[in-house]
């Protein structure tokens, strides 16, 4: 070993040795947090943040925006533009309507919904703008003949590329935003609004486009190009775009209803909804091709029916929700957290509505006619003041007793969210499809639903007498089936440990009789 060596082990301070005696001495001698000269490297934690992500995503979508913008604008002018832009947002408010109409029994968050708008007409449109033109260029070099390469461009790149960016957006919900992603109907909604975003950007572009063409030929009105373009994408097809991507929600909705077990199904069933998502819109495309009447026979005998069947098969899983509530919450009516009624009124959107409203009503007028609200104006010289203040007392009655019912119909919406939420975990629970934490969600539900049930529960069971859902032997209460005998254990409602339902066919936990309507105090029913 050389002298240099031996000088630098020399040179090296000696590691304290861990001793049990001197620990306590070795850690009285560590500074205070403020006097720390060393901090923990925060790794990977700016990622982690809810807050950062979703900003993170908005600004690349905010971004592509902007390039679509600058494209868009780019090919058809500003003037262009505009008009392009004002036509195509007309069909996007009915379709937005439409599939939000759809989507009543469990709304999906708006979040997700704009996310998916957002996409289709930045992310998604982007893509097939870049992706599309690359490819059409492409084959036009490679076969020198740009009108086969325009033609194989539209019918068999751009409804491969177009059909995939859109199916991302139902991707990245479906696998990021599960608890929403709750069946058929929420992979229709959510395809549905990633193509109407889709769709809005594809017909600016389109729009500005005709435009352009009538101010170089000189036409104007309804014999203008702009006007025959308005007419075929914005009134004959405005739900083109939609029924392709609806496809692909579909698989996603089936696959969301399978069981954990089936991998291949969850993963089959959306290849397969993709794929006739591209199939049909390359026939759609291609229909031009097929003679001068192509697109007419295409549009009447394919599109039309098969637009029929997916509303049909939508509206059908609409109603197959609501009929999940009428099967699965009589089973929590049985142990006591709902009465009879409610599954009932709960399973009729009409019956729901009628019971807002009737929360509304009936605590605005029940705030405004209580004592204390009234004024009697004094006589004498004073009576013009008065009479001033009583205005005033009264329009304070007014807005305080209209704070009321909207506060009563809000709770009245919650219990109905919480309860839907509820009948579906519950099915999920059914089907093999459960979540790990399957108890403390439904524990979660129960706990909600608890907290409101003294405002919902009357409009409810008044909403299924006046919808005429109650019949009279629906009155007395469900008996509890053998298999769902409570476990003796007192229910403490508010603190201690609360009680649960666990999983279908295993004995659950029941409140006792004395409370098993409306907690500690009889049922009122003002109505």
């Amino acid at each position: 070993m050389s002298d240099g060596s031996v000088q630098q082990q020399q040179s090296q301070p000696a590691v304290p040795l861990l001793e049990e005696q001197r620990v306590g001495e070795i850690l009285a001698a560590v500074p205070e947090r403020g006097q720390w000269r060393y901090r923990p490297r925060r790794v990977g934690m700016v990622w982690r943040s809810k807050t950062f992500r979703i900003a993170a995503v908005f600004t690349v979508l905010a971004l592509c925006g902007l390039v679509i913008l600058a494209l868009v604008r780019a090919q058809t002018g500003t003037e262009g533009f505009l008009v392009g832009l004002g036509l195509a947002v007309l069909p996007v408010p009915v379709l937005m309507t439409a599939f939000r109409w759809l989507d009543r029994v469990e709304p999906e968050p708006w979040r997700n919904l704009l996310f998916a708008f957002a996409w289709g007409a930045c992310a998604a449109a982007l893509v097939a703008i870049i992706a599309n033109s690359f490819a059409t260029r492409w084959i036009a070099t490679a076969t020198a003949d740009p009108a086969s390469a325009d033609t194989l461009g539209a019918t068999v790149i751009a409804p491969v590329v177009e059909e995939s960016a859109k199916a991302a957006a139902v991707l990245l919900i479906f696998l990021f935003r599960r608890r929403d992603f709750g069946g058929v109907v929420a992979g229709v909604v959510v395809a549905g609004f990633t193509a109407t975003g889709f769709a809005f950007t594809e017909n600016i572009l389109y729009l500005g486009n005709a435009f352009g063409e009538d101010q170089q030929i000189g036409s104007s009105g309804l014999a203008s190009v702009t006007a025959a373009t308005f007419f075929v994408r914005g009134v004959m097809t405005p739900f083109a775009h939609p029924l392709f991507t609806v496809l692909t929600g579909l698989g996603f909705g089936f696959a969301a209803l399978s069981a954990r077990r089936h991998r291949i199904r969850r993963i089959a069933l959306p290849l397969l909804g993709l794929i006739l998502a591209m199939g049909m819109h390359a026939l759609w495309n291609g229909s031009g091709t097929f003679g001068p009447y192509g697109f007419y026979v295409v549009y009447g005998v394919f599109m039309v029916p098969v637009f029929g069947l997916v509303t049909w098969l939508a509206i059908w899983s609409r109603q197959r929700e609501l009929r999940t509530l009428a099967t699965e919450l009589p089973a929590y009516a049985a142990a006591g957290w709902l009465t009879p009624a409610e599954p009932l009124a709960l399973s009729s959107m009409r019956a729901r509505g009628l019971a807002r409203d009737l929360a509304r009503q009936r605590h605005a007028q029940a705030g405004y006619g209580a004592p204390g609200y009234g004024y009697a104006p004094a006589h004498g010289p004073a009576h013009g003041t008065h009479s001033r203040i009583a205005a005033q007392v009264r329009s304070h009655a007014k807005a305080q007793a209209k704070a009321r019912g909207k506060a009563a119909a809000r709770a009245v919406a919650e219990y109905e969210s919480f309860a839907t939420s509820l009948a579906f975990l519950r099915r999920r629970a059914g089907r093999g499809a459960a979540e790990p934490d399957f108890t403390a969600r439904e524990l979660e539900l129960l706990h909600h639903l608890w907290q409101r049930r003294d405002v919902a529960a009357p409009a409810l069971a008044y909403a299924a007498q006046a919808t005429g859902r109650l019949r009279p032997h629906s009155m007395a209460p469900a008996p509890v089936p053998q298999q769902y005998q409570p476990v003796p254990q007192q229910y403490q409602p508010y603190g201690g440990h609360n009680p649960y339902l666990s999983l279908p066919g295993q004995p659950y936990h029941q409140p006792p009789h004395g409370q098993q309507s409306y907690g500690n105090r009889p049922p009122q029913h003002p109505w």
